[in-house]
């Protein structure tokens, strides 16, 4: 019996975290970059909103096509063209000249990278026993907050050395690489590979979700959005990322001017919640097994996806009221650990739900979702503009904008209720 030293699936999350890091990386960079891009292209809070939030409007729009892509021609061609993509877009955003070219690649680079956590989804189902699902989903969504915490002080120190542009381009040729290590690397499933030993695939193949209503003819998006569960996980999902995205995109400006530090202190400071994410999603990974391993399923998805909405509720309320600089940055990494840990029990429950269609299932939530961080963005900027409008300095309005901190506590309470309702051993379809 051919036996393998370390089990490919070992191997192979690994790839998948490093894949996660690089997509993270690729995307905080834009809001490392704030300072210099507004600078050089005489940029307003509001048009700086408009291109962070191309971005997610693309990534939203192609969610759905990209997920039913990879069911349909498997997660080998599929992931290795969408970094190809994405990487590429990269790049280009280091060749922008004003605001419009800036807004029209941001948003053709979110439409290009919007099937990679979709594509994930449908090597989770191949290559995982059920048992392993929550940390594995863990261990990938870690890997984009680890990616974002990096990229900011390596963000602003290849500015300081290469400029904006020049460090686009850095970032762009290192996914070019990763691409093709996918290419040679990946197969589609266990049994195409040469690499997995005869143990491992057959406990892989007795130990992955078995489909018993394989749907051939595939799921289309109209009889998707008929489900109460998938309209209820999008529901929730919008809750998360519009607390999350915040992170990615103002959380850099914002705490440099609430800390009035430095654009280097700040880059620091801004790893912390990214952090705290980080580790969110590996505690609410290895709940989500350990109840499923007691035989709950219900449980297993539901009690850490509300604990993590209450966490990020009670982080966004305590943060608005904090007094000082290491207490206002200790409860946003408290939020952002919560609303992490909302991730793996949300992944988990479009496979269960899915099956076959995994891919379309969580493109569907996660094209929600990023509608709710295009939302989210465009928010923080006009309500921090209504503050500048009012008569708040523009630097104040950025650090005093509470309202929208209780917004996201809001949307963390309704997708509470949200999973209350939902329920992951009923198939799309079988309803």
């Amino acid at each position: 019996m051919k036996r393998t030293i370390i089990p490919q699936r070992f191997i192979l999350v690994t790839f998948t975290f490093l894949i996660s890091v690089l997509m993270y990386v690729d995307r905080a960079c834009i809001g490392a970059a704030k300072g210099s891009v507004s600078d050089e292209f005489g940029l307003t809070n509001i048009q700086w909103a408009w291109v962070m939030a191309a971005f997610t409007l693309g990534y939203a729009l192609m969610q759905t096509p990209s997920g039913k892509l990879a069911d349909k021609k498997g997660a080998r061609v599929v992931m290795s063209g969408i970094i190809t993509v994405w990487s590429i877009l990269t790049a280009l955003t280091g060749t922008a000249w004003n605001f419009v070219s800036m807004i029209v690649i941001r948003f053709l680079f979110g439409g290009g990278e919007a099937g990679a956590f979709p594509t994930l989804s449908k090597v989770v189902y191949k290559w995982f026993p059920v048992k392993e699902r929550g940390i594995i989903q863990g261990i990938n969504f870690s890997g984009s907050r680890i990616g974002g915490a990096v990229a900011y002080p390596i963000v602003v120190a290849l500015i300081a050395l290469l400029g904006w542009r020049g460090s686009f381009f850095i970032f762009g040729a290192v996914g070019l690489l990763f691409a093709a290590a996918w290419w040679f690397y990946f197969r589609n499933s266990p049994e195409e590979s040469k690499l997995v030993g005869e143990e491992e695939e057959q406990y892989i193949l007795k130990t992955r979700q078995q489909n018993q209503s394989v749907k051939k003819e595939g799921l289309s998006f109209a009889k998707t959005l008929q489900s109460k569960n998938m309209l209820l996980a999008m529901v929730q999902y919008i809750g998360s990322n519009f607390t999350f995205y915040f992170t990615l995109t103002w959380m850099f400006p914002y705490l440099k001017e609430a800390m009035q530090s430095s654009g280097t202190a700040a880059s620091f400071w801004a790893m912390a919640p990214l952090i705290g994410g980080a580790i969110g999603n590996w505690v609410s990974g290895i709940v989500v097994d350990k109840i499923y391993k007691s035989g709950n399923l219900k449980l297993s998805r539901r009690l850490p996806a509300i604990i993590g909405f209450a966490l990020a509720a009670i982080g966004v309320i305590l943060m608005t009221n904090a007094t000082s600089d290491i207490s206002k940055v200790l409860f946003l990494t408290l939020a952002i650990f919560g609303a992490d840990m909302t991730l793996s029990p949300s992944w988990a429950f479009c496979i269960d739900i899915g099956k076959e269609n995994a891919g379309a299932v969580s493109g569907t939530m996660n094209m929600a979702g990023n509608l709710g961080a295009f939302t989210s963005i465009l928010a923080f900027g006009y309500l921090a503009d209504g503050l500048i409008r009012s008569g708040v300095d523009p630097k104040n309005a950025l650090a005093g904008n509470d309202m929208f901190f209780y917004i996201c506590a809001g949307l963390s309470v309704l997708s509470i209720i949200a999973w209350l309702l939902m329920n992951p051993e009923k198939e799309i379809g079988n309803e």
